[in-house]
């Protein structure tokens, strides 16, 4: 008679009970029923957590006898704030109430990777563990699209959006977000161009300068404009500001041979002809080891230390 006023106990020492209609119900500590599973509550005073005043007890068998058609088996998999995974569970349900709870062991991957990205969502992106590769991608990307805005946008929101796009197969059968770094995330998003934009992107914002030595130095585009972190002797000979694009010249963060900031600059050239100097000076008594030739401009680009010292006259 009573279908919506079965009580099963809560977890814990006090004698809490959830009701089969979702509300929240209580017996006083010294109650006689306070340690039954499964009451029906016949008489409630009203309140957030209501007080049971008259009940009597119910076991499960019977339970099941009277209201077995209202027993509804349920299998799902959802993100746990709490514990910071998917959980599958597998429940018999009685209104709000779980008769049941086991372990999904046999959740099919694709719901348990469902439920995976309905967690990134809730946290955001920020958790991912990204590679040096895939934030390099993103920030290359973002950079070019301020030229054109037709390659793929790579930001939080549009990542979001397109979760299941560029993550969700990858994500199948995954359930903790540590499991997300066997997917290589630089390879998704980079799946994401087609190759005329994968070579317009790297002509807007290649990843790499070439030095004059033949190396590759990485440019970073994580700031407000391109910048190279570079040191200075290896840029020895160069008489043209380096540039990317249509001609925007990278931030030069020159570098001592000790990778320490000597300057920073977007005209080369003009450095050669003016704080070089006495750069050069303060360069020439803490490494005396290394080249510091009166003209850069036409001086051999290098990496290593002279055999002799420069002299100090």
């Amino acid at each position: 008679a009573f279908p919506d006023r079965i009580a099963q106990r809560r977890s814990g020492d006090a004698p809490r009970y959830l009701l089969s209609n979702g509300r929240g119900a209580r017996l006083p500590g010294d109650d006689t029923l306070a340690g039954q599973r499964f009451l029906v509550a016949l008489d409630l005073e009203d309140g957030q957590e209501a007080l049971i005043r008259r009940a009597v007890v119910i076991s499960e068998p019977d339970l099941r006898d009277v209201l077995g058609h209202r027993i509804k088996a349920e299998q799902s998999a959802a993100w746990s704030p709490r514990t910071k995974q998917v959980e599958a569970r597998d429940r018999e349900r009685l209104g709000a109430l779980a008769l049941t709870d086991r372990v999904w062991k046999s959740a099919p991957p694709g719901v348990l990777g469902a439920a995976l990205l309905e967690g990134i969502r809730q946290i955001g992106l920020g958790d991912l563990p990204w590679t040096d590769a895939a934030i390099a991608l993103r920030a290359r990307t973002r950079w070019a699209r301020t030229a054109d805005a037709g390659l793929p946008d790579l930001s939080d929101d549009a990542l979001m959006e397109t979760l299941e796009t560029w993550l969700g197969d990858a994500a199948s059968g995954m359930t903790r977000l540590e499991h997300v770094s066997r997917i290589d995330l630089h390879g998704r998003l980079l799946s994401l161009f087609d190759w005329p934009q994968r070579e317009r992107l790297d002509a807007l914002a290649p990843p790499n300068f070439m030095t004059p030595l033949g190396t590759k130095a990485r440019i970073d585009y994580s700031g407000d404009a391109p910048a190279l972190h570079i040191r200075l002797q290896e840029l020895f000979g160069v008489t043209r500001h380096p540039t990317i694009g249509d001609g925007l010249p990278l931030v030069l963060h020159l570098l001592s041979p000790a990778q320490r900031p000597v300057q920073v600059t977007t005209d080369l050239p003009g450095f050669w002809t003016s704080s070089y100097a006495d750069v050069r000076k303060d360069m020439r008594a803490r490494y005396p080891k290394h080249p510091w030739p009166e003209d850069p401009a036409t001086a051999t680009p290098t990496r290593r230390a002279s055999r002799k010292p420069s002299p100090k006259t």
